[in-house]
């Protein structure tokens, strides 16, 4: 049932929130000393898995795009769970830049390079211009709606241009608008590790019409 996705993955869902501890304690540590970081594990915790049942439905395993939102709401989690403690939407968002950059570090290089070359290759971006016209259909309140650009062979290599974000979406809903731009520098973080050149100038959450991502290979990505 649509309405019990992520409620039945719970379980995995739990678990996975279990292995970014790791990564996220490593950055955390730097700033606040071992008792003031179990709590804020703990509640952040308890506060994700209280968000699952209220994350929308965009599609399930069909949407690749599900798995970022998942992602959001951990992040999400933490984000007010250190609201209630006084700490800023900036001082969260280095934490989450920081403990993510070391969580992509842990996957090895080739498997890295493999899934960056796979990006422009033929097959996937056919895939991605499916569902993108999937998108525009917009069967789902809480999806993303895009549209693929195809490269100019001189700036880019391959486009997508989202006129919607889920993301952005859950978190006005949440009343955490503020924190969706942090969420997107993550992207960089993301295309650097994987070798995607990634180049944008707007995004929604910025209060822009779109989102312009643009991957070109080989293309240093400058740091956010």
């Amino acid at each position: 049932m649509i309405e019990n996705y992520y409620i039945s993955r719970k379980k995995k869902l739990l678990k996975d929130f279990d292995k970014t501890v790791k990564c996220l304690k490593k950055t955390m540590v730097i700033h606040y000393d071992d008792n003031f970081i179990d709590i804020i594990i703990r509640e952040t915790r308890q506060k994700y898995e209280s968000l699952i049942p209220e994350l929308p439905y965009i599609g399930g395993s069909k949407n690749p795009l599900t798995e970022s939102l998942m992602v959001s709401a951990r992040a999400l989690a933490l984000y007010k769970v250190m609201k209630n403690h006084n700490k800023t939407a900036n001082e969260i968002g280095k934490i989450i830049y920081e403990a993510e950059k070391l969580r992509l570090a842990m996957y090895p290089k080739l498997l890295r390079c493999i899934v960056g070359r796979l990006m422009f290759t033929r097959i996937f971006i056919n895939k991605m211009k499916k569902l993108a016209a999937k998108s525009r259909k917009r069967q789902y309140k809480g999806d993303w709606v895009s549209k693929v650009v195809d490269g100019d062979n001189e700036n880019f290599d391959i486009g997508i241009d989202y006129t919607e974000c889920g993301i952005c979406k859950f978190y006005h809903v949440q009343n955490a608008d503020e924190f969706t731009k942090y969420i997107c520098s993550l992207d960089f973080l993301m295309s650097r590790a994987c070798y995607l050149g990634l180049a944008r100038t707007m995004t929604i959450a910025e209060g822009f019409e779109k989102c312009d991502f643009r991957w070109k290979k080989g293309r240093e990505i400058k740091q956010e």
